[in-house]
């Protein structure tokens, strides 16, 4: 794979040195950007990172990262993309599967609770169990599955470059000169691709407030004049029940990572005069479905993307694609033919081609815009040695139903899960027992509500 002359050439050295590419605090000029990538580029081969290296990143979100991305996308090198929240337990199971010749992370890691980091130090690690990048794949990203095995998801170039090819003939979407102020994850792939990698391509300026507090997101809209900001639900949900502030240059405001409630819809649309526009996509595909005019309610999507083909099967969506996106094999069937089932289930207008999208039809739940993996959180507490049984589930929150021994509190669960998950993993509500309730059959309940009614009929 050459990435060098592709992200050198097409991303890194578009645009004037003076223009503004990001900012956290105060803007960061292009130039500077080529300077900190060219410094982690040296630091880089000096550890030995080479092409065709692999090379797994784990680093608070912010400014660093994203150069050290891009200089290790130069040097020829795969890219790994741990996420920052990721327990210890959570990323040696990552490391042993994906086995990396390199790790890179920093000490500000584990200092940081939550909000953007605009500069970190760098630590790189050779790994002696590593092994080379396989494939032309630059980018592996991690995804919850269904077995309780995290998704090991490749993109490579060309189809990174078709997804930012999508965005550009996207309707509406930020365009040169323009500012957004992105509230995505910059390590997932709407704020990565979407938000960064469309930036650096379009010229458009990415405004990360340092933290996601709705004060901080309307001050950096209100001192940027951003015409757009991008986020997930919960985003908007919290903005929208704030005191008015006037942001006369938003334009389009972008929600993605889970279907919007209608309330929070209305809410905003009232507050500041724009209706949230959907975008829909996946780790495996990238961009899907959008609509960026505001006329697509919930739980409407819009309509799918230059370059997407979708099909509806059994009630289930489908993405056309040329070849797999997982690099390794959990068992699941997921892609066949040339098509890749989503597990999401759908409809779609006959006649316009609008997707709507329904809800799971998986053990995934989505908390936050993030997906959690329920088999995962099951597996970690059947670890646990006084249980026996657990059965996870997902309502208004995470919920786990454990049948263990009768000195076994639900602070003990929480304590266990906190050490070996990632906080927005743990369940908010433990409901411990000498066994989980059971059907008629004598089989595991699994259905939320009769959980509750035999609780209710037991009178625990």
């Amino acid at each position: 794979m050459d990435t060098t002359d592709w992200w050198g050439a097409h991303l890194l050295h578009r645009g004037r040195p003076d223009t503004p590419w990001a900012r956290v605090t105060d803007p960061v000029p292009l130039g500077r950007l080529r300077e900190r990538v060219a410094e982690a580029r040296a630091l880089l081969a000096a550890e030995g990172v080479r092409r065709g290296s692999s090379v797994a990143l784990q680093m608070p979100p912010g400014l660093t990262v994203l150069q050290v991305m891009l200089a290790t996308w130069s040097l020829g090198a795969q890219v790994m993309l741990l996420d920052p929240r990721l327990k210890q337990a959570e990323t040696d199971r990552l490391l042993a599967r994906c086995e990396p010749q390199f790790l890179i992370t920093s000490p500000q890691l584990g200092q940081v609770v939550a909000g953007i980091v605009e500069s970190c130090d760098v630590v790189v690690a050779a790994r002696a169990s590593g092994r080379p990048a396989q494939d032309e794949v630059c980018l592996v990203q991690f995804s919850s599955g269904s077995t309780g095995l995290p998704k090991v998801i490749g993109r490579t170039p060309q189809s990174l470059l078709a997804e930012l090819d999508s965005y550009t003939a996207l309707a509406g979407m930020p365009g040169a000169g323009e500012r957004i102020v992105l509230l995505n994850s910059v390590l997932h792939t709407m704020g990565l691709i979407g938000g960064v990698l469309h930036g650096l391509n379009a010229g458009v300026e990415i405004v990360l407030p340092p933290r996601a507090q709705p004060s901080d997101i309307l001050r950096a809209a209100v001192e940027t004049r951003a015409e757009a900001v991008f986020g997930v639900p919960v985003h908007f949900d919290l903005l929208s029940r704030v005191t008015s502030t006037p942001l006369p240059a938003l334009r389009v405001a972008v929600s993605a990572g889970e279907v919007l409630a209608h309330e929070v819809y209305d809410r905003f649309a009232e507050t500041y005069d724009v209706a949230i526009s959907p975008v829909y996509g996946s780790t495996e595909t990238g961009i899907i479905a959008a609509d960026l005019a505001g006329s697509t309610r919930p739980p409407g999507v819009g309509t799918p993307v230059s370059g997407i083909a979708v099909r509806e099967a059994d009630g289930g969506l489908e993405v056309a694609l040329a070849r797999s996106p997982y690099l390794l094999d959990d068992g699941v069937d997921r892609y066949r033919d040339g098509w890749l089932r989503t597990f999401d289930r759908c409809r779609i207008d006959a006649v316009t081609g609008a997707l709507e999208i329904l809800g799971r039809a998986d053990s995934v739940a989505v908390v936050g815009g993030l997906k959690v993996d329920l088999v995962e959180v099951e597996a970690v507490l059947r670890e646990h040695p006084a249980v026996h049984e657990a059965v996870v589930l997902a309502g208004d929150v995470i919920e786990a139903h454990v049948g263990c021994e009768p000195q076994l509190e639900s602070g003990e669960l929480v304590r266990w899960c906190r050490e070996r998950l990632s906080d927005y993993k743990v369940p908010r509500r433990f409901y411990p027992g000498p066994a989980v309730p059971r059907n008629s059959n004598g089989k595991i309940i699994r259905s939320r509500e009769l959980l509750h009614a035999a609780y209710a009929t037991s009178g625990s």
